[in-house]
């Protein structure tokens, strides 16, 4: 089913469409041998995201930054997608919502995406994480996630020498093979994200993209409107009195 939201990932400057300025960041690559692309929160659903179908391969993941600060000057960057470029050998012609495997299309302006509880959302090979990760009775948060050290996730993430401040690529702890996850903050923080993918005008698939709904046309102000309509209704009396 098509994406119904306007669409700007991987698109730098200021696209028509949008008034954010837009900066795209490189990740590093992420491995997906099995073929199937998980995309989930890693701190809360590793192993149980929604998961697409890419070619099996190594792709580079990217960031798309929007400037969402009033003047324009940089000072409220926010992550506006996080994409896996499967091909960049065409432009984008169509946008899909992702569906689970067996499940009903989404109708409507439903979807399926990610669930994010703790601000971060992420790709990996979906085989990768059953094979690379402990078992799931160990304490995934004190022994991988914030272990004290400056290789545990939390860390790296924050670390802007690392890629850049908010996004990390880890090696999974079990890896023999590079097997990794690439992630990063989830622009606004915790919400539900739609999971889509783009495809050329042969149909040809493109990349996987989690949208975190930052990008689009800008959002009325609730409380200025209000000012406004309260201005509105006194002006008359004001005329006449």
């Amino acid at each position: 089913m098509s994406y119904l939201r306007p669409f700007f990932a991987l698109r730098p400057g200021t696209p028509d469409g949008t008034p954010y300025p837009q900066t795209v960041h490189d990740l590093g690559v992420l491995h997906v041998p099995s073929g199937k692309v998980e995309a989930s929160d890693p701190y809360v659903s590793l192993g149980d995201g929604l998961v697409a179908t890419v070619p099996a391969g190594s792709y580079p993941v990217r960031v798309t930054v929007a400037d969402v600060s009033e003047d324009r000057d940089g000072s409220h960057p926010r992550e506006a997608y996080l994409s896996l470029v499967v091909s960049d050998a065409a432009p984008v012609a169509e946008v899909r919502l992702v569906s689970p495997d067996d499940a009903e299309p989404p109708t409507g302006d439903e979807f399926y995406g990610v669930g994010v509880d703790a601000g971060t959302v992420a790709f990996a090979d979906a085989g990768a994480v059953t094979a690379c990760m402990p078992p799931r009775d160990d304490d995934w948060h004190e022994d991988l996630f914030d272990n004290g050290t400056d290789r545990s996730w939390f860390a790296l993430q924050d670390d802007p020498g690392h890629y850049r401040d908010g996004c990390a690529n880890i090696t999974l702890p079990l890896a023999t093979a590079g097997e990794n996850v690439v992630l990063s903050h989830s622009g606004w923080g915790d919400g539900f994200y739609p999971v889509v993918t783009t495809h050329g005008a042969d149909g040809a698939l493109l990349g996987v993209h989690i949208d975190l709904l930052v990008a689009g046309p800008e959002e009325p102000d609730d409380e200025e409107d209000e000012d406004e309509a309260v201005e509105d209704e006194e002006a008359p009396a004001a005329a006449g009195a």
